[in-house]
């Protein structure tokens, strides 16, 4: 038996379509002395949601990422615009922020907490003046509420070096801003802002997409997809799969789609040593 690092992080939600909330950054878990013996680990790396790509459609949550026993929740959908669809954010790793109301204002997603996720930040009642939606959730910080024309921004991600230099990994999105568009953080997409579209979340980070405007360039940000990452002391095992690289004393494996981890040989804890022949 041997031990190994592992990071899991899930697909990013989508932002919605329409004067609408950013995705919430997908879900963020890690082990540092996960336990492994000589056999094959499914690995599986989820895709980032869909943007809301109308007026009356949420953006869709990000798929799961799983390693063994160790589950990443997708990221939440952001919502839409009360008028055409259904504003509250979706609930998620993290969840997705409010879209625009005409009578409310609309609630962000719930995260999942823990240090996997956090709520999204509400949006905002047109009543009380313009359009704006709030930011996804992120793995360290909920979303930032909308305000009077201005989107709010993404909550933070949790940065982490497993694979190298510091990398902050399911950050939420930034939320939709008739004259201020809310900034995405860890990965997360910027909202759009006038007539301009969102951006996506960052392949590979889980960040959530951000939130959109039907008119011009399109709707929501499609989430970031997720990605699995494991480490070992080199030496202690010998493994197979994903992406392979070496971190100082470190042998890396990065999964950026979905495989298999192999480990094939372990250095037993008393001296002994087993092997797949």
């Amino acid at each position: 038996m041997a031990t190994i690092n592992v990071l899991v992080v899930a697909g990013g939600g989508g932002g919605g379509g329409n004067v609408a909330g950013a995705g919430g950054g997908g879900g963020y878990k890690t082990n540092a002395a996960y336990a492994v013996i000589v056999q094959a680990y499914t690995v599986t790396v989820g895709t980032g949601g869909a943007g809301g790509a109308t007026d009356a459609v949420r953006g869709t949550n990000g798929q799961n990422s799983v390693f063994d026993t160790i589950t990443a929740t997708g990221g939440g959908g952001g919502g839409t615009y009360q008028g055409v669809g259904t504003p509250q954010g979706l609930a998620g790793g993290s969840g997705g922020g409010g879209g625009t109301g005409d009578t409310i204002t609309p609630a962000g997603g719930v995260g999942n907490g823990g240090g996997e996720g956090s709520d999204g930040g509400t949006g905002f009642d047109i009543t009380a003046g313009e359009y704006a939606g709030g930011g996804g959730g992120g793995a360290s910080a909920v979303g930032v509420a909308a305000s009077a024309n201005t989107g709010g921004n993404g909550g933070a991600g949790t940065s982490n070096s497993i694979s190298g230099a510091a990398v902050t990994y399911s950050g939420g999105g930034g939320g939709y801003g008739i004259t201020t568009k809310g900034s995405g953080s860890g990965g997360g997409g910027n909202g759009g802002q006038g007539a301009a579209g969102a951006t996506a979340g960052v392949d590979g980070r889980g960040g959530g997409g951000g939130g959109g405007q039907a008119v011009g360039t399109g709707g929501g940000g499609k989430g970031g997809d997720g990605v699995v990452i494991i480490s070992y002391i080199t030496g202690t095992l010998t493994a197979t799969g994903g992406s392979t690289s070496t971190n100082g004393l470190n042998s890396v494996h990065t999964f950026t789609t979905s495989g298999t981890f192999t480990v094939t040989f372990t250095a037993g804890t008393s001296g002994t040593q087993s092997k797949i022949w």
